[in-house]
């Protein structure tokens, strides 16, 4: 099934192909233009921001909490009944250690609070917590992709795995766009978003 687009897509090996070249344009704006500095990082309002601007060419959806049940892997996402308190209870997690912006970042995974697009703006929303608490930020392209989704598959009974993965790839670079650059492309190719390169773009 390809989600309904404002593009008029219904194919989807062109729609993952138009959704990477546009939002993979828009990520950069997040940088170049200073609009991650501007939000209250670790906040909901911020994580909206990110997907809404990321996906905002592409679905309506985009920065709209979902309001269908999903599943993924056989992994069912926190319930559309119960997700608006959910995100609530998560949002007011502390996040002033590394330890506690990753486990805020795993449980808003497990909420998964949007038809899609959770993973690409969650990973900028977690870097935005950890450069705003302690200086710091993931070099995504120095986390290999099979480890990262088995720590994240393993994270919502286990975060040991993914906290040590994360943390052998911090840097203090937070201000180097070809670091977040080559993070969005690692982070894209993590679900198979591997068309579009950010240096074709």
């Amino acid at each position: 099934m390809v989600l309904e687009n404002k593009l008029g897509i219904t194919s989807s090996a062109e729609l993952a192909d138009a959704e990477a070249r546009l939002s993979k344009k828009r990520a950069a704006e997040l940088f170049d233009d200073g609009l991650l500095e501007s939000l209250e990082a670790g906040s909901f309002a911020a994580l909206k921001a990110i997907h809404r601007h990321l996906f905002g060419d592409i679905y309506d959806f985009a920065g709209e909490m979902r309001g269908v049940d999903i599943a993924k892997g056989g992994f069912r996402f926190a319930p559309v009944l119960y997700l608006a308190d959910a995100v609530a209870r998560i949002e007011a997690m502390p996040q002033s250690t590394f330890d506690e912006a990753v486990e805020k970042y795993v449980e808003m995974n497990v909420a998964h609070p949007f038809r899609e697009g959770n993973g690409r703006a969650m990973r900028i929303w977690l870097d935005a917590m950890l450069k705003r608490e302690l200086g710091r930020a993931v070099d995504w392209s120095r986390v290999d992709k099979e480890d990262y989704l088995l720590a994240m598959e393993r994270s919502p009974v286990r975060d040991t795995e993914i906290k040590s993965l994360l943390a052998a790839a911090l840097t203090d670079a937070i201000g180097d766009r070809e670091v977040f650059m080559k993070g969005i492309d690692a982070s894209y190719a993590y679900e198979g978003y591997e068309s579009y390169g950010t240096s074709e773009l």
